[in-house]
């Protein structure tokens, strides 16, 4: 059946009323109900409400990737996790009928939400250009048309091959084979975009480019200062870590320029005596509101204060810790010292009785976390402000044990098990060495390309064939018009998907759509049912084993697909890529060989609740070239925007996840029927002569000058420091010039745009 884009909700008036009521609760169980009728899924959704996130042979939540409940809880689930299941479940279809009844050019018209609203994928598409529209291939023809097509490249390093944080640790792993094999180490990924920051800091500081610790820590913590992350949206599950920590009495620190309705109180839905009750509980103690970029010198001022402090209590800094297990502090010392309150309050856009209260919260504290997500990585000293949190760490000896560690969140379900597995553009040698004395290959130790290096390289026709592992790539880079005139000079672009989207509408002189099972569908191969792996942001790995009948017998498994196109490509290649797509233990026995942590994988994946990779900085064990944990000591940047100018970050609404947008309503912020709005401080609206809803012009000023707009946008007055703006990603990527990257980790200053907000008025 064709379904057009007039099932598209009618566009209604904007509305905006502060959001008063606890987190999650009711909200969330209305909202559930109501998402669950619109698409039908009166079985299939609560049955997978029974499965999601359970170690019995459930499935993983494709959402976040906060870890399972470490007791095996049932329903450890979330509003937005049953969204994004719900989406993936759905009974409607875009088939071969579809693709003939619309053109390329017709669907480019689309909204993204009427976009991927159509339905999952059914079968291979190929784009036929002289009718512009998508037509059916065969699988065998479609990986015929890649390989034929890498393996006419001048230079393997002209293809890139991206991934999304979905992709399951035996596809990652088969992925990043067939590129390595092929001899580019051009593997381009989310993590680009969102953690790069995280990684290379905690790389750089501890010898691991992943926090320390795990549920127990959380649980077991005295205090937990939580920096920008809106956690009631991205990963919906802290909520219960964080009322349960307020209810034995531990601290809780929320860092945000916005005090989100996660920073408030919640009502746990899986707490059926609280939710009779309606009864709330808070999940903050002290909330503080830096301006945009103002994290680092705030965290510096904490640190100011528990060194000032330690000049008259040697209890203040753990100094058997620092001797025994770091370096640098001395110079640490110093550019504490010699940074003034008065700087580090301008900077930080935080009086310094308020740095001094979380100060105060932080010493007074024998063990705490500091956990944090794109808020403090997604700018350009986004690496100093991560040092910056080891640093107040180490100062009182807050790692090695118990309740005590860093702790990033990472957004997208496997996003961590596809570095862990081997996407990386800048892979360590150790690494490579292993996958080639167990695969029998020859990786290239050269560089790959990264996100931007990867859209740039197709400006300069060095990049000619893209192949994306899920994901929505258009609408996720940075400088949406620039990203989509790169992707439309490759010669060929490949998108293995579940759902229609913007990606598939923005494509290279040759274009293929390759649908996917989904993460709740069952996957058979000549071995059996499979089940995949995935890894959480706190390392744990753990079977996911689908409960629902493909949504179309053409779909093939992520691992069979790379692998036939890495068999297409790779004609005269010695691994035995069907083999492992055979039976997955296969791909497990041989990741075991290569990874670090991985040992008897097969076995102890399957443990009820999987098993934790080996954290060697838990264990105060510092892979760092002086084998100790490492102070850093940078300067503190210049964040306050000049006069006239907006410091504006890019974020999601509740009713998103990533690019996929449910409605148009954003409920935490009060928001409805609106998505193209600026929120920004009372006083800044005063300045310019605004009110609520009028429509304004915003305009970001680029390192190289040039500026880029979007017009017509709607102010709304919030609760943001002065001199702060925000909005929603995608439709304010457009705003992020290419060239906006950090030098730091190269990603996209997405949380840091310089912009002017005018009032729209006729040309």
């Amino acid at each position: 059946m064709v379904v057009t884009s007039s099932e598209e909700p009618k566009a209604e008036p904007p509305q905006y009323q502060p959001y008063r009521h606890p987190a999650a609760g009711w909200g969330a169980a209305k909202s559930v109900t109501g998402f669950l009728v619109r698409e039908g899924e009166y079985v299939d959704g609560p049955r997978a409400i029974m499965k999601m996130n359970h170690e019995d042979g459930g499935f993983d939540c494709p959402g976040c990737a906060w870890p399972d409940d470490i007791k095996g809880l049932r329903l450890d689930l979330c509003e937005n996790g049953i969204k994004h299941v719900t989406w993936e479940m759905t009974r409607k279809r875009v088939d071969r009928a579809f693709f003939a009844a619309h053109s390329v050019s017709e669907l480019s018209g689309w909204s993204d939400f009427a976009l991927e609203d159509q339905g999952r994928l059914t079968e291979p598409m190929v784009y036929d250009p002289v009718t512009d529209h998508y037509v059916p291939i065969s699988w065998q023809d479609a990986f015929e048309l890649v390989g034929s097509t890498l393996r006419g490249l001048d230079d393997p390093n002209h293809a890139a091959f991206y991934t999304s944080g979905r992709l399951g640790n035996e596809a990652t792993f088969l992925y990043q084979l067939m590129a390595r094999e092929l001899g580019t180490n051009n593997l381009p990924d989310c993590s680009n975009m969102c953690h790069e920051a995280s990684g290379r800091a905690l790389q750089a500081a501890l010898g691991t480019g992943k926090g320390t610790v795990d549920l127990k820590d959380w649980e077991t913590t005295d205090a937990l200062f939580v920096l920008g992350v809106n956690a009631a949206s991205n990963a919906p599950r802290m909520l219960t870590a964080l009322a349960m920590a307020h209810r034995r009495g531990a601290q809780i620190v929320h860092i945000n320029p916005l005090v989100e309705a996660a920073a408030r109180r919640t009502i746990i839905p899986h707490d059926f005596v609280d939710m009779a009750l309606n009864k709330s509980t808070r999940t903050s103690t002290l909330n503080i509101q830096p301006r945009i970029g103002g994290d680092m010198a705030l965290l510096r001022g904490m640190a100011k204060a528990v060194l000032e402090q330690a000049r008259h209590d040697p209890k203040a800094l753990d100094h058997v810790f620092i001797d025994r297990h770091t370096s640098g502090f001395e110079e640490y010392r110093k550019v504490c010292e010699d940074a003034s309150w008065e700087e580090i309050e301008r900077q930080s856009g935080v009086a310094r009785a308020e740095i001094l209260k979380a100060a105060r919260v932080y010493r007074d504290a024998d063990r705490s976390i500091v956990s944090w997500c794109l808020g403090v990585t997604q700018h350009e000293h986004g690496v100093d402000t991560v040092r910056e949190i080891v640093n107040l760490l180490l100062l009182r000896g807050n790692l090695g044990r118990e309740g005590a560690g860093p702790s990033p969140v990472r957004g997208h379900s496997n996003v961590q098990g596809n570095r862990t597995c081997g996407i990386d553009h800048r892979p360590a040698t150790g690494f490579l060495d292993r996958l080639d004395q167990v695969c029998g290959i020859v990786s290239p130790r050269a560089h790959g390309k990264d996100t931007v290096a990867t859209i740039e390289a197709m400006h300069r026709d060095e990049l000619k064939v893209f192949v994306a592992m899920g994901g929505n790539f258009a609408l996720a880079a940075p400088d949406t018009p620039y990203t989509h005139e790169g992707l439309r000079r490759c010669e060929l672009t490949v998108q293995v998907s579940t759902k229609l989207n913007r990606s598939h509408l923005v494509h290279g002189r040759r274009a293929l759509i390759l649908p996917c099972l989904g993460r709740t569908e069952k996957d058979h191969q000549r071995g059996g049912e499979q089940s995949t792996s995935v890894e959480d942001s706190m390392s744990m790995v753990h079977l996911s084993r689908g409960m629902k009948r493909p949504a179309s017998p053409r779909l093939l498994s992520e691992p069979a697909i790379v692998a036939g196109m890495a068999r297409a490509a790779l004609p005269d290649s010695r691994t035995p890529w069907q083999w492992y797509v055979e039976d997955y233990d296969r791909i497990r026995d041989t990741m075991a060989e290569v990874l670090d942590g991985f040992e008897d994988f097969n076995r102890r994946v399957r443990l009820p609740l999987g098993f934790r990779i080996k954290q060697p900085a838990r264990e105060l064990v510092f892979l760092t070239p002086s084998g100790r944990a490492e102070f850093s000591a940078a300067p503190l940047p210049d964040v306050v925007p000049a006069a006239g100018t907006l410091a504006l970050g890019t974020m999601r609404s509740h009713d998103q996840w990533n690019t996929t947008i449910y409605s148009d309503n954003d409920r935490y912020r009060g928001v409805r029927n609106l998505r193209t709005l600026i929120f920004m401080n009372a006083d800044d609206m005063r300045d310019r002569g605004l009110t609520e809803f009028t429509p304004v012009d915003i305009t970001a000023t680029a390192r190289d000058g040039s500026t880029r707009s979007l017009t017509g946008y709607l102010a709304i007055p919030y609760d943001i420091p002065q001199g702060c703006a925000a909005g929603y990603m995608p439709e304010m990527n457009v705003l992020c010039a290419i060239g906006d990257h950090s030098t730091q980790s190269d990603q996209p200053l997405m949380k840091h745009l310089k912009v002017t907000v005018t009032r729209s008025g006729p040309p």
